[in-house]
């Protein structure tokens, strides 16, 4: 049973983010636009493999969903966009330009994180053999809101979770949102989001990766640091 408490500490086994993204072969390469990362099999603990959980963070536009459908591609594992799991009632605001309050965006965090605990739970869906892993695209624009999410690995030395932060410049994103079409999320929001924005700083389960070019050759190049 999960529930809240000490926040989890690193494991013992240190897992980077390049050796937990491959967590269904013994070497595991991402092909995007021509760049190459190649990555080792996280190990197993006693009880079973571990199973991660990656969330990919930042505010509207940054491409969270690209960089995520990317490694559930890579990894054949499920996906989860966190923009489904808001109420309506949060829709509805962001569409007239009203910006969330942390009153609003704790049930959705809520359900957002027993979405992935369940992805990871065997059941008739995965023919009760759980997948090695769930990507999630969530803002988790502020520390507490990662920390909401952090809970779903709490009372299981079997689950962890990364962070992956992809960075823009306001400007980028602004640009980025503006093209978007038939989305809630409008341009206007942009600015609301980078107020409320902190980047994840010292946090030992978080990486942070610049997208300013092409988002997927930055995440691809920041990968292979880890090898």
């Amino acid at each position: 049973m999960l529930s809240a408490g000490q926040p989890p500490q690193p494991p013992a086994t240190s897992v980077t983010a390049a050796s937990a993204i491959s967590s269904k072969a013994h070497l595991s390469s991402m092909q995007q636009n021509g760049a190459s990362v190649t990555t080792e099999l996280a190990p197993e603990k006693p009880g079973g493999p571990i199973q991660h959980i990656w969330v990919v963070t930042g505010p509207a536009g940054c491409g969270k969903s690209t960089v995520g459908q990317a490694i559930r591609k890579e990894l054949d594992l499920p996906f989860l966009e966190g923009d489904d799991y808001h109420p309506k009632a949060n829709k509805d605001k962001m569409s007239n330009g009203i910006p969330l309050t942390d009153a609003d965006r704790w049930d959705w965090l809520i359900s957002l994180r027993q979405a992935a605990i369940d992805a990871l739970s065997p059941a008739e869906r995965n023919d009760f053999h759980p997948p090695a892993g769930v990507v999630v695209a969530c803002s988790a624009l502020k520390k507490k809101y990662r920390d909401v999410m952090r809970v779903a690995a709490y009372g299981s030395p079997l689950v962890q979770i990364h962070f992956v932060y992809l960075k823009l410049t306001e400007a980028a994103l602004m640009q980025r949102v503006t093209r978007r079409q038939a989305h809630y999320m409008k341009s206007d929001m942009v600015q609301s989001q980078l107020a409320a924005l902190e980047e994840p700083r010292d946090e030992w389960d978080a990486i942070t990766i610049d997208v300013q070019k092409s988002v997927l050759d930055a995440v691809a190049a920041k990968l292979a640091e880890y090898q």
